[in-house]
């Protein structure tokens, strides 16, 4: 268990390199309109994401995508990695996913290889797939013999903490606020853990139209902090 809670400590780092500290995913359009202005806001700004589309959307994918390695329907996560960038209505928010995936499917290979992230890496360059990090996610914990509760878990965190440091400079909040609000917010994270192992497959994909308009609205804001 030790050594399981040391990789997932690094994985789960907001300073991981997987290149997440480029994206709001549509918070900046939120703080350049004075909807987001303080930590308040900001934690309502954040339950929101999280609630609607990380729920329905790369959280439901992490939880099938390693159910499917666990029984061996390998394919099952090719066609989630199509459904993912296929259901990024916004364009930055669909490339933003994708260069995530693809730079932690890079650096994942190099720190944890295994033949089942190089043949992710291998449809990637062959065009085959997208990339997207839940499903690297999924990879890494299954092999790691993380179990899934324990996967989800860090994978909202991990989506969350990185959410909060990109806020700490997109509003800006002191660095004691992003903390105190990583603090406030576990559990939340705890429950929408229960509730995404408990949603039916038939919910994935559910949308947030205001978030997906936010972030189409960010492609053409003058001025720009992050990517997305």
């Amino acid at each position: 268990m030790t050594n399981q809670l040391f990789h997932l400590l690094q994985i789960c780092d907001s300073n991981f390199p997987s290149g997440a500290f480029s994206h709001s995913f549509g918070l900046e359009t939120y703080i350049q309109e004075e909807r987001v202005i303080n930590k308040e806001t900001f934690l309502v700004a954040i339950k929101q994401y999280l609630h609607t589309q990380c729920k329905y959307t790369d959280g439901l994918a992490c939880r099938i995508a390693f159910k499917a390695i666990e029984e061996n329907k390998i394919e099952t996560c090719w066609q989630l990695d199509q459904e993912l960038y296929a259901l990024a209505n916004a364009k930055e928010t669909r490339e933003g996913t994708k260069r995530i995936g693809r730079q932690l499917v890079k650096v994942m290979n190099e720190l944890y290889p295994n033949r089942l992230l190089k043949e992710y890496e291998s449809r990637i360059k062959a065009k085959k797939s997208h990339g997207h990090s839940s499903i690297v996610f999924a990879i890494i914990c299954h092999e790691l013999t993380i179990d899934l509760p324990t996967t989800l878990s860090s994978y909202l965190f991990s989506t969350t903490s990185s959410l909060i440091q990109n806020g700490v400079r997109g509003i800006p909040l002191g660095q004691t606020d992003g903390q105190k609000l990583l603090i406030e917010i576990q559990p939340f994270l705890a429950n929408l853990v229960k509730e995404i192992l408990n949603l039916s497959e038939d919910e994935f994909g559910a949308g947030a139209p205001g978030l997906e308009i936010a972030q189409m609205i960010h492609e053409q804001l003058s001025v720009r902090l992050f990517m997305s």
